[in-house]
This record gives C-alpha cells, sequence and structure tokens, in this order.
C-alpha cells in the first residue's frame, strides 16, 4: 500500500509535548497518529471520550460567586431549611 503526506495544524507547544510523550512510548508521532487512524477506522468512531471540562468556565464562576456571597454576609441571606426559605421566596 502507498504512503501518503498529510498537514496538520497543530499548537506549537501542544506539538512539542506531543512529540516528548511519542518519544517516551518509544513511537513517532506519524506511528501515534496511524494508531489512531487504524483504531479509529476499524471501530468506526473516536477511540476515546470527548467532553468538555466538568465544570464548565460559566458553572465555575455561579460557584465563585456563591462562595463570595457566602463569605460577605450583608449579601443574601442563609437558611438552614427549605420550608423557611420558599417561605420566604414566596411571600
Amino acid at each position: 500500500m502507498a504512503n501518503t503526506n498529510i498537514n496538520i495544524r497543530i499548537d506549537s507547544d501542544l506539538k512539542k509535548q506531543f512529540e516528548a510523550f511519542c518519544t517516551d512510548m518509544g513511537m513517532t508521532m506519524t506511528t501515534a497518529f496511524n494508531l489512531f487512524a487504524k483504531k479509529t477506522v476499524r471501530e468506526y468512531r473516536i477511540p476515546f471520550e470527548i467532553g468538555a471540562e466538568i465544570p464548565n468556565d460559566e458553572t465555575k464562576k455561579a460557584m465563585e460567586e456563591v462562595c463570595k456571597m457566602k463569605a460577605d454576609s450583608s449579601i443574601g441571606k442563609t437558611y438552614t431549611d427549605v420550608d423557611t426559605m420558599m417561605k420566604d421566596l414566596l411571600s
């Protein structure tokens, strides 16, 4: 089977890290990409899970806001039970 070249754009820092990883594993980047391509075609799927960072940035900001509110007692009100909170919210 004849070989062909492909060009891939990748962040330069990521490329350096990936090259170092491949060297540590005893292979070239070409070998690593070929392994990925063969496994992808054989299984007809991306051979690893793809997902977003959990929690995402929006959730992190909301969590930070809550921590700030808890630290500053003049902001907001705290509750020890749901019933009391619901009474205040509905009044």
